[in-house]
């Protein structure tokens, strides 16, 4: 494994992990407050299958670098596509297999209309939601600097998973978080609508839906119900696992990717 650095358009400096290999490049993708060791295992494993993996740490995440300001231009989620476009040209990677969880999806379903997939598969993500703009997100902030990084991490740690190794790995990135950039994200992702993107593509998409993942799954009525009538759309409900279903249900998680690009043509 290989950490590449690369400057976005707008003079960010940002950062992916490449794994070699001959086979088709697999990108995976992390969400809002994670960074790329959220799939470090995962690219192990599908790099040992022979794939060029590509991990991106999101811009104010992990190993890349945020806006000097975040604000609600600088953390867009076409902000945020146009610096993965860029990684791909930089990685030399004309098209790709991705999959993204939560903010990791939504980023993918922006970046359909550059034609960069072979397909996509995504978890712990809904095309759209709609929330009142009221300042809930602020409380991340608040209850962050009232608390503290360690405690609020160990916190969000055991809500969003049951699993001792997949709770000791998400306390160990919030613990890092850069809360001016999450709590601007939480902001931003209260009110967006990718439905349109989706049901437009014309590639095979996968939709994961873990069990544990009960926020998620209530809020993905829309979602299914534009996409079912999509051909190429397909939903596989996973055996086990929550939000972060690659850490929590690995082996259910891994065992639908291979089936999914496995049925894909050519």
């Amino acid at each position: 494994m290989s950490v590449r650095r690369y400057l976005s358009s707008d003079g960010v400096h940002l950062a992916y992990e490449e794994w070699a290999g001959s086979g088709p490049t697999l990108v995976f993708c992390h969400g809002l407050a994670a960074t790329g060791e959220q799939f470090a295992d995962d690219a192990a494993f599908f790099a040992a299958r022979g794939h060029h993996v590509l991990v991106p740490h999101l811009r104010g995440h992990g190993l890349s670098e945020g806006p000097a300001v975040p604000t609600a231009e600088s953390l867009s989620i076409p902000r945020l596509a146009a610096d993965l476009v860029d990684m791909l040209d930089h990685a030399g990677a004309s098209r790709v297999h991705w999959v993204g969880n939560s903010l990791g999806g939504l980023v993918a379903l922006q970046m359909l209309a550059s034609r960069r997939f072979h397909s996509l598969a995504t978890f712990g993500t809904t095309y759209a939601i709609r929330l009142p703009r009221l300042g809930g997100h602020r409380l991340i902030g608040a209850a962050h600097r009232m608390v503290g990084a360690g405690r609020m991490a160990a916190l969000t740690a055991r809500l969003t998973s049951r699993h001792a190794d997949a709770r000791r790995l998400i306390e160990k990135m919030l613990r890092d978080v850069r809360i001016e950039t999450a709590e601007r994200l939480a902001g931003i992702l209260t009110q967006y609508d990718l439905t349109a993107a989706g049901s437009a593509a014309d590639i095979p998409i996968l939709l994961l839906r873990a069990p544990d993942d009960r926020a998620v799954n209530a809020g993905l009525g829309e979602t299914l119900r534009i996409m079912r009538a999509r051909p190429r759309f397909r939903l596989v409900d996973l055996p086990m696992g929550g939000h972060v279903a690659n850490l929590d249900g690995r082996d259910g998680f891994r065992a639908a990717l291979i089936e999914f690009w496995a049925s894909l043509p050519g």
